[in-house]
């Protein structure tokens, strides 16, 4: 019997779904796919309508970082051919801010700098680049991902003008070692809660395909809930010519809708972002994700390209969604 309408009833009530009824999700026959998201779609309606949040990434200091996380490019062990710079110029970071606004129609600018996490000195200089971006642009959302982070130092960004700060989780605790050695998962529950002492949302969410199994992704989606994260990214693994996970075969779109369904179900109201990896796995079906994720990134990612702005636009139009603006 299939019970992804009564799943929608209780989210839309203020449920929630067991471990075992979240477990069922994740199994959802292919041929019933259509019929969960026909479910989760009513969720993400009620809380988002059908509109679209467009985000944009600036990778405003590309590799040169002391961390071995094993799916990205930018890590120490990774050889892939990417470039490595510094942290950018004032100049450089609000040009990339008034690209994203005018051009892309961004509703959210996401600063992300590689490396085990900021110095103060990084701290000022991305307060600085808010200050002059929020002038210019008051409404638009500015998120910064920067790795491992104190309280003191988000307050100073939420000062400036931040209102996110961006640290994935990624995968379950369980899994964690097998992605990543030179930090722990507790390392990233406490940045989320030094975010969350510092009064200013929290971002964060996973990466699926990296040889997790259905546990992981389990464990990965209640915590998410139980941290009571704001906006939360689902991102699909792009294998890298160069990492540890560069052969690891591509996540089929079935999956992917189930897991975003998951992630939907237990966060009915929350900003969830179909990310990282979607163009790559999914190609022309990735308008799907939108029946559970209400935003998107477009223009690429840090080292990958992705879905333009141009396109973007004309598939959630196409599809009987709207751009939120």
């Amino acid at each position: 019997m299939l019970r992804y309408q009564e799943w929608a009833d209780r989210a839309l009530a203020g449920g929630t779904l067991s471990r075992e009824e979240a477990r069922a999700c994740l199994q959802t026959p292919a041929e019933n796919i259509g019929a969960l998201t026909d479910a989760v779609f009513r969720v993400r309606e009620a809380a988002w309508g059908r509109r679209v949040k467009i985000c944009v990434l600036n990778n405003v200091r590309s590799g040169l970082c002391p961390e071995d996380c094993f799916y990205c490019s930018q890590s120490n062990i990774s050889t892939a051919d990417i470039s490595a710079y510094p942290l950018k110029t004032m100049a450089s970071i609000y040009r990339g801010a008034e690209e994203a606004v005018r051009g892309a129609g961004a509703r959210r600018y996401c600063m992300v700098a590689s490396g085990r996490g900021p110095t103060d000195r990084d701290i000022e200089h991305l307060a600085d680049c808010i200050r002059n971006i929020k002038s210019d642009f008051p409404d638009l959302e500015i998120c910064c991902s920067l790795g491992l982070m104190r309280e003191s130092q988000a307050r100073r960004l939420k000062d400036a003008g931040a209102g996110w700060i961006n640290h994935n989780l990624n995968t379950s605790e369980r899994f964690y070692s097998s992605v990543c050695t030179t930090h722990t998962y507790q390392d990233r529950i406490e940045t989320v809660q030094a975010v969350k002492a510092a009064g200013m949302h929290t971002c964060s969410g996973g990466i699926i395909g990296m040889g997790e199994t259905e546990r992981d992704v389990l464990d990965l989606a209640f915590t998410i809930q139980s941290l009571d994260i704001d906006s939360i990214p689902v991102n699909f693994l792009h294998p890298i010519r160069g990492t540890p996970l560069g052969d690891q075969p591509s996540t089929r779109l079935e999956m992917g809708l189930r897991t975003l369904s998951l992630f939907r179900f237990l966060n009915p109201r929350k900003d969830i972002r179909a990310a990282g990896g979607r163009e790559f796995n999914f190609g022309a079906d990735s308008y799907r994700v939108l029946y559970a994720a209400n935003s998107i990134f477009v223009e690429g990612y840090l080292t990958t390209s992705g879905q333009t702005a141009e396109d973007a636009h004309r598939m959630i139009e196409s599809h009987g969604f709207e751009i939120e603006h």
